[in-house]
């Protein structure tokens, strides 16, 4: 008999919400990372926002986004209670906002597209834009609102996460494993992220690097999550319930890089100061750099793969649909339906 049922690698938002997942099934588990949620969880801004963040392209990841969506506050509820931590989970929704009239009329078509889609999002003038929010720029000529995005504050979601797993009677194991070979489990689940294909070669999975900064100033700036468009280029805002705002992110394909750069934060303060002015007056608290997980077609491999379970490549989409992931491998580990065969592994 193994040591556990399962053995779980990966210790960010993914993984830990599988482990912690299995553990209240009944299953013994152990988590192996060297210091879990210190990747690309900890550059996550924590938008829950299947709405807003809505592509023409990717209709199958709307649908898995909006069933995530649902399920977050009953997780975050049952987290905070078995975690003993708040992880600052808010429904104010978003405002995007579109800085030019170009701008505008990208924001317009998008507004056809999710309406399609019967999305419910409603369009601003650039005035009900500055109503919603009083900081924004004067120069904001309009944007929509999506009353159902959700946010959360991702640091103590994992934070939480590893409370409420040891609590359950989970092991952690602050280790980085490096072979599959010999692991003591029934099952083991690869949630990796940008690292998994070190463990499964030929697992499509790429790093798409994020930089991102955190300012700090007095609570209430914003009241919601803020997405710019600002020519061309976007910027999201995201507040915290202690005053922080987290500005974000750049898109970079350079492989295993983390450096924050003089162009990144640039560019990132340079678009957030176009729509929120008053940011330029607090303080610089972090900038920092992590790697997306991403894959070919934007959708994460989640289910079984070979002699293993992989939970690996959610790209932007990782805190969103942590939940349905966790509740998707889980079911499998029983033998249950399979809750997101969009993401089947067998695509490869």
């Amino acid at each position: 008999m193994n040591a556990s049922d399962v053995f779980v690698i990966g210790g960010g938002i993914v993984g830990l919400s599988i482990a912690w997942r299995a553990t209240t099934r009944g299953l013994t588990v152990t988590l192996a990372d060297p210091d879990p949620g210190s990747q690309a969880t900890r550059a996550s801004a924590g938008m829950l926002a299947p709405v807003s963040e809505v592509t023409y392209t990717e209709e199958p990841l709307l649908r898995l986004g909006l069933a995530s969506l649902e399920r977050w506050p009953a997780f975050a509820g049952e987290l905070e209670a078995a975690g003993g931590i708040p992880v600052d989970l808010r429904g104010d929704g978003t405002v995007e906002v579109a800085y030019d009239a170009d701008d505008l009329a990208q924001l317009d078509e998008l507004a056809v597209f999710e309406e399609k889609l019967g999305l419910r999002v409603e369009r601003l003038t650039g005035r009900q834009c500055r109503q919603a929010e009083p900081m924004l720029s004067p120069n904001v000529r309009g944007g929509l609102l999506a009353r159902d995005d959700l946010w959360v504050n991702p640091r103590r979601v994992a934070q939480a996460l590893q409370q409420a797993f040891q609590n359950a009677g989970g092991r952690l194991v602050r280790e980085r494993v490096t072979t599959l070979e010999g692991l003591p489990a029934d099952h083991v689940v690869v949630a990796a992220g940008a690292w998994s294909p070190s463990l499964l070669p030929g697992l499509p999975i790429r790093p798409v690097k994020g930089q991102i900064l955190r300012l700090r100033g007095p609570r209430g700036l914003l009241g919601t999550c803020v997405r710019g468009t600002v020519r061309g280029s976007e910027v999201y805002l995201v507040p915290r319930d202690d005053g922080e705002i987290v500005v974000g992110a750049t898109m970079e394909e350079l492989g295993f890089d983390t450096r924050v750069t003089a162009g990144g934060v640039y560019e990132l303060l340079r678009d957030a100061r176009e729509i929120v002015p008053g940011i330029t007056e607090l303080e610089l608290a972090e900038t920092f750099a992590g790697l997306r997980p991403g894959t070919p077609d934007n959708l994460p491999y989640v289910g079984r793969h070979g002699d293993v379970w992989v939970a690996a490549g959610h790209h932007r989409a990782g805190v969103l649909l942590a939940p349905l992931t966790a509740d998707a491998v889980v079911a499998g580990l029983f033998g249950e339906a399979d809750l997101m065969p969009e993401c089947t592994p067998a695509r490869i």
